[in-house]
């Protein structure tokens, strides 16, 4: 653990790698730094060989990502970070086990994400979620939604695997033209379901984002600028591990 004022963050990552490296990206760009000094230290754990979240969520039979992801945590304390995060919505689905597994702080992407779409935008009161089908499934962002006063709105059945394939396309390196356009296109169709603003909620849709006309919080965006403040010692540590 850190002995000086500025915290260390520990990142389990690889869900998937790219989206990691581009949270990284992000973290670098929310730094107000002159030189290297004032960027703040990561440690990274880029594990792609956690089990497939979606294998054991939506497929059935997968393998427990929990495990390893207690793991990661624990190794991840182990080497000197301070507070950990998740950089993947859906493997919040085993935040429990992470914060079991540890003695520090664990930053929640979910809270953090419908905290940012309340205060920034304090008149809406649906809210579309571009997201894995698991993320639906498992209600994540159901509890926090509620707890503002806010709908969370998701994608038709239809819409959601469209949706789906987006996110399998960027894990397999496809960012180019036709997964933004179907990207695009799928917010559009939130927006007719109701939603007044957009929560990019899965790490690899955020990576090609950025063609919605309605307001639009970026859950990636929102966990770099807290890890950013919380290791600065800006924001506390948040939440207080119980």
């Amino acid at each position: 653990m850190s002995t000086g004022q500025e915290k260390i963050v520990g990142i389990l990552g690889g869900m998937g790698p790219e989206a990691t490296v581009d949270l990284l990206h992000r973290i670098i760009a929310s730094t107000d730094a002159r030189d290297d000094i004032d960027h703040v230290r990561c440690i990274v754990d880029i594990n792609p060989k956690v089990p497939s979240r979606i294998k054991a969520l939506l497929e059935g039979g997968g393998e427990d990502p929990a495990p390893c992801m207690a793991d990661m945590a624990r190794r991840l304390e182990a080497w000197g970070a301070d507070f950990l995060c998740i950089a993947c919505n859906t493997a919040h689905n085993y935040y429990g086990a992470v914060r079991d597994a540890v003695r520090i702080p664990v930053l929640n992407m979910i809270e953090l994400t419908v905290e940012a779409a309340a205060r920034q935008y304090p008149q809406v009161t649906e809210l579309g979620i571009l997201a894995s089908p698991a993320v639906r499934l498992t209600h994540l962002y159901d509890g926090p939604c509620a707890a503002r006063g806010i709908k969370p709105v998701f994608a038709s059945p239809e819409e959601e695997q469209k949706l789906l394939n987006v996110i399998k396309a960027v894990k397999a390196g496809n960012t180019g033209a036709e997964a933004r356009a179907a990207l695009s296109q799928i917010a559009a169709h939130v927006k007719s379901r109701g939603a007044q603003a957009l929560a990019v909620a899965c790490t690899e849709l955020g990576i090609i984002s950025g063609h919605s006309d309605l307001p639009t919080v970026d859950a990636a965006d929102v966990l770099a600028k807290t890890i950013v403040d919380t290791a600065k010692g800006v924001s506390p540590l948040w939440p207080s591990h119980s």
